[in-house]
């Protein structure tokens, strides 16, 4: 392969893939308000074309007619998936021009939806990039990388035996050096509770800056403050400066908790888009996050009904460089 690295999400943009939602049968009475919430996030990425341009993909006629009705300022294309989750299921751009896909097995095999394992294929193949396919399990929101060759992920996820069984940490770390160019790999340990990702990192941790990671901080309520204090210890002992933001504390559907977290932001050409719970921290976390992009926009979008299908922002978007 040729040697590249994965750009870091604030690099500039071309564009950005956005799931749409498509199926009812998914998303039953939420399916309505989530498209409004999806809808609000990508004209926020969109900027009034300050940012950058939106694609939403969507899954069938239906839901691509909707979508154009909603989203005027959007492309929008149809291409049949599981579901909206594209961080997890598009190509990874290691440059304008190449990307890598990698084998999906629907999260360790909870879900098994038609067209997760090949839209990654046939979202390239609309861009005309050069694709190189990586015979391993491996989700985008697993990882984050800072664009210097330093990526963070998690040992719940990346050496679950759900995904790559036998796999160790010195093999996972080889194979992200080898397909996506990473140097240098940060291991943390578990993800939040009841993420039914195994402990995506992208609702942990994220990269802000080079070699600046921000990691929530919860208080003793909070259903993942452990979690967020071993992942901060475990960053500051590896040498990547840590920087702290508010979490969203405990978030209920149903009388369950869910993994609702600020971390699942989206970081656009103008735009920094956070999700938001109706949290008391709702507003705190746009100022934390204002305040590490000064030359961004950021903003605060309900992401309620998106997170009943277990993800936000992050998870339902993926850049293309440019």
């Amino acid at each position: 392969m040729t040697k590249v690295i994965q750009p870091a999400e604030w690099a500039h943009h071309k564009a950005v893939w956005i799931g749409f939602p498509s199926h009812p049968e998914l998303w039953l009475e939420d399916i309505d308000p989530a498209r409004v919430e999806v809808v609000a996030f990508a004209r926020a990425v969109h900027a009034d074309g300050a940012g950058e341009k939106v694609i939403l993909v969507a899954a069938s006629i239906e839901a691509s007619d909707t979508a154009r009705k909603m989203a005027p300022f959007a492309e929008v294309i149809i291409e049949p998936f599981g579901d909206i989750w594209l961080r997890d299921t598009a190509p990874i751009f290691v440059s304008k021009s190449a990307a890598r896909d990698f084998r999906f097995n629907g999260w360790g095999g909870k879900y098994d939806l038609p067209g997760d394992d090949d839209i990654g294929a046939r979202l390239a193949r609309t861009r005309r990039v050069e694709l190189e396919h990586c015979d391993w399990v491996l989700e985008g929101g697993a990882i984050d990388g800072d664009g210097t060759g330093l990526v963070v992920t998690t040992e719940q996820c990346l050496l679950n035996p759900n995904r790559n069984p036998g796999f160790s940490r010195p093999m996972v770390a080889e194979f992200l050096k080898r397909d996506l160019g990473f140097s240098d790999v940060l291991w943390l340990g578990n993800g939040l509770l009841n993420d039914h990702t195994d402990g995506h990192v992208d609702n942990l941790a994220r990269f802000v800056a080079p070699g600046l990671l921000a990691i929530p901080e919860g208080t003793d309520n909070d259903p993942n403050w452990r979690v967020y204090q071993a992942a901060a210890e475990n960053a500051a002992a590896f040498g990547v400066e840590v920087v702290r933001v508010p979490s969203p504390g405990r978030i209920l559907h149903d009388e369950e908790i869910v993994p609702a977290s600020y971390m699942n932001f989206y970081i656009g050409n103008a735009s920094v888009v956070v999700p938001q719970y109706g949290s008391s921290n709702d507003d705190a976390a746009v100022a934390a996050f204002a305040a590490l992009f000064p030359n961004h926009h950021v903003v605060g979008q309900r992401a309620d009904h998106i997170l009943t299908g277990g993800g936000s922002f992050h998870c339902i978007s993926q850049q293309i460089p440019g």
